[in-house]
């Protein structure tokens, strides 16, 4: 009997690699979403697919109605609040819950590297990190007190040709590079960062779903590149033609001022330098290795942009911010 699973999501960057793999895989796969095909990231042939808002929690049991599942999968749960409420639908529906946590979650600054799942949740400075920490104690709680069966991923930032991993700006940052305007990197550029293709975390998280061992704690799948900032930027620059881009370092705090919200996530993730151990899952997923190097990505990432001009849109608001940053620590 193939695999019921169900994710709740299903066309972001994450959980549309899982949805491709899964498929391929021959697990019998249905998405809940707000319906509708996402032009992005469709979902792949053979996938059934539910319409409801996943924040109408009515609504959800209503198109889950009469319905079982061996394993769920939330994409998109953020906040306690999102996750008791699926503690409440899926009670003894489902084999297996499965909750998308952050690898921001992990202590900052990291008190010892590489990160260990056993690291400590602890972030001040993001509240979205906080929040995925919170609703990990909710589930884990509900796991000991109740044998709710949930698990718990960790990825960390993992992209896709639709996205640019860049700090500030997304696709502003490249054409700032090809018109040789300065670009913002914060600190000195030497702290280091992990980049996972959304296809390496689907490699490592896919052959998990309904794996009993991994049921009532926490793994992490991430890539073993690690690459400066500078590094990421100067990859993305010569995928996009460009030799040698105009970099400014800016403290991260600098940076924080002038855009609370970003430094925010700046102070409490990128500004930190981040090394994974990934043997947890590897000795779950035998073979498992993320094989998609950043400059493989990167340039996929460019090749996928210059195909379609409408994605090549440039943010006033972070152009204008990289100036005034550059201007001022140029």
């Amino acid at each position: 009997m193939a695999l019921k699973v169900l994710f709740i999501g299903g066309t972001g960057i994450i959980s549309s690699a899982c949805a491709e793999l899964a498929v391929r895989r021959g697990v019998d796969l249905t998405v809940l979403n707000r319906g509708g095909t996402s032009s992005k990231r469709p979902l792949p042939e053979g996938v059934r697919q539910l319409t409801a808002d996943v924040r109408d929690t009515a609504a959800v049991r209503e198109a889950l109605r009469g319905r079982e599942f061996d394993v769920a999968v939330d994409f998109v749960a953020f906040t306690p609040e999102h996750v008791a409420a699926d503690v409440e639908t899926f009670r003894g529906r489902v084999g297996q819950y499965w909750f998308v946590s952050s690898a921001s979650a992990y202590q900052k600054p990291v008190g010892h590297l590489p990160i260990t799942e056993s690291t400590p949740l602890s972030n001040p400075f993001w509240r979205y990190s906080r929040d995925k920490t919170a609703c990990e104690d909710l589930l884990l709680r509900a796991h000991r007190e109740e044998g709710f069966p949930a698990a718990v991923v960790r990825p960390s930032h993992t992209y896709d040709r639709t996205s640019v991993p860049t700090t500030d700006g997304g696709w502003t940052v490249v054409e700032r590079m090809r018109r040789g305007a300065p670009v913002v990197v914060h600190g000195d550029g030497t702290s280091l960062w992990v980049l996972t293709h959304h296809s390496d975390f689907a490699k490592g998280f896919v052959p998990l779903l309904g794996e009993a061992a991994v049921t009532g704690g926490a793994v992490h799948v991430t890539s073993d590149e690690a690459l400066t900032w500078d590094a990421v930027h100067r990859t993305l620059a010569r995928a996009a033609g460009v030799e040698d881009p105009h970099l400014v370092h800016v403290p991260s705090d600098a940076i924080a001022r002038e855009d609370p919200e970003r430094g925010a996530s700046l102070l409490g993730d990128k500004a930190h330098s981040v090394l994974f151990d990934n043997t947890k899952v590897k000795r779950l997923v035998p073979g498992f290795a993320a094989t998609t190097t950043f400059a493989a990505g990167a340039r996929e990432i460019v090749e996928h942009h210059d195909a379609h001009p409408e994605l090549r849109r440039v943010d006033p608001e972070a152009d204008a911010r990289h100036d005034r940053l550059a201007a001022r620590w140029g």
